[in-house]
């Protein structure tokens, strides 16, 4: 399985899900979208910056020891904030065993983020934009509250425990304040789009109504004929780990050489017409959830991830709300095979004589059964398997018997349903919102991209 999750920076709120992750990722950049042939590739940070191949300060040094690996403008990056800020990373693949070879190349990535990083901060103060400590901590403490559910000395511990610290990850969130504000005043005024590309978007998608579009997640790999090789032995591994549980937004925001990479590798809701064509084949067979890759693209390869699918500007059916009652037979510890079909026979029998859901808690109370009832299930938020046996059903039928020994036997009831509204086209306002994050996204690629150039950076 898949595991997401990702940072979002929105008008001052860091909303942190799932785990904490190292990048950069501001609300900004919305509508990040996939790597075509029309758009040069990212350039990536090894080749801006000459970063040696055989870089000494990924050994196991002591944590105590604040060895220099790199000075980006005369500011001090060690091998402990690499560490922190690599424990960050490692937390959001709980349950992935990462391999010594990957484990240094993430270490590598963390470095580069570090020094992007480290560059927004200076540049921010160069133009005097200023974010203040307060403001930092103020921020600290909504993550806290906020995705924690915990106070900030809470936190603090747990980001300890992992083997990061708070300083990290106030580091991290200074660098994304800073980063959006040089963007709202250096970029965002001079972005500007006409009332016709609005309308034009807005026909495009009532002539495209019923149609599919699809919900994608992409790691973008640029390569050249000369390391194409090297790049699509990087993308098998990276696949490999994102198939023992690796997570998806954390290595395309440590990889992922597209714009996409600021959100998580995140394209958002797009029709298969305005990616490659190599992409919208390979998606037009997959199924949600499912990973395809390498997919050689105009420039590199592409990981691509489908995250959902639905028909534009169509009503899901798996947006309807359920209500639902689950019927579940426990069986003791140790049951012989022969009793647990006797108690299994005895469990569809008494099914089968309830009439609805107004007399299955008698009935199951009866049997020994348990019975909890949920009036807000979303049909999507279910194992597709079983949203699509329950939208087949009418009110009062219930699902064929699933479960094993272990986890006992249940049915699903359908009590109610509450379908979704047709779907209505975004506004004015929205579609254009949209068309000026996408630019404002490209600016800030090559607004990043001269800072790099710019830099002096020395390693040790």
């Amino acid at each position: 399985m898949i595991k997401t999750g990702k940072i979002v920076l929105n008008s001052g709120r860091l909303v942190l899900a799932a785990a904490l992750v190292a990048g950069v990722a501001l609300a900004g950049f919305g509508g990040a979208h996939a790597q075509t042939d029309q758009e040069a590739p990212a350039v990536d940070a090894t080749d801006a910056f000459n970063l040696p191949s055989s870089i000494t300060m990924l050994g196991t040094e002591d944590p105590n020891l604040r060895k220099a690996t790199a000075v980006v403008n005369g500011y001090v990056i060690t091998g402990t904030d690499i560490d922190q800020r690599l424990a960050l990373v490692l937390d959001a693949n709980k349950g992935s065993t990462v391999a010594p070879e990957e484990m240094q190349r993430l270490r590598l990535q963390v470095l580069r983020n570090l020094i992007d990083e480290t560059l927004q901060v200076q540049e921010a103060k160069a133009q005097d934009i200023e974010v203040s400590k307060d403001e930092v901590n103020q921020t600290y403490d909504r993550v806290a509250t906020g995705n924690f559910k915990q106070s900030s000395p809470a936190l603090d511990a747990y980001l300890k425990k992992i083997g990061s610290s708070p300083q990290s990850l106030k580091r991290q969130i200074e660098g994304e304040l800073a980063w959006q504000r040089i963007l709202q005043r250096n970029v965002e005024p001079f972005i500007s789009v006409a009332k016709e590309e609005v309308d034009e978007v807005m026909k495009r998608l009532q002539e495209s109504k019923g149609t599919d579009e699809y919900h994608i997640g992409e790691i973008y790999l640029a390569a050249t004929p000369e390391n194409q090789q090297a790049v699509f032995d990087n993308a098998k591994k990276i696949i490999d780990q994102l198939q023992q549980g690796g997570s998806f937004v954390a290595y395309a925001r440590q990889y992922s050489q597209a714009s996409s990479a600021a959100v998580g590798g995140d394209l958002g809701w797009i029709r298969l017409a305005l990616l490659p064509t190599e992409m919208a084949n390979a998606a037009r067979q997959m199924q949600p959830g499912q990973l395809v890759g390498p997919v050689q693209v105009p420039g590199g390869f592409s990981i691509i991830y489908l995250i959902d699918k639905r028909q534009v500007l169509t009503a899901d059916p798996r947006d309807a709300v359920l209500s639902l009652k689950q019927i579940s037979l426990k069986f003791p510890p140790g049951i012989a095979q022969a009793d647990a079909q006797a108690k299994l026979a005895a469990f569809n029998a008494g099914v089968a004589q309830m009439h609805g859901c107004g007399d299955a808690d008698a009935i199951a109370t009866k049997m020994g059964a348990e019975v909890v009832t949920n009036d807000q299930i979303v049909a999507r938020s279910l194992p597709d398997q079983l949203a699509q046996s329950l939208l087949q059903l009418s009110i009062g039928q219930a699902t064929p018997p699933f479960g094993s020994l272990e986890d006992g036997v249940r049915i699903l009831m359908l009590c109610g349903r509450d379908d979704p509204q047709t779907s209505t086209e975004p506004d004015f306002d929205q579609v254009m919102k949209q068309i000026e994050d996408d630019r404002v996204n490209k600016r800030a690629q090559r607004y990043l991209r001269d800072l790099r150039r710019d830099a002096i950076i020395e390693y040790n």
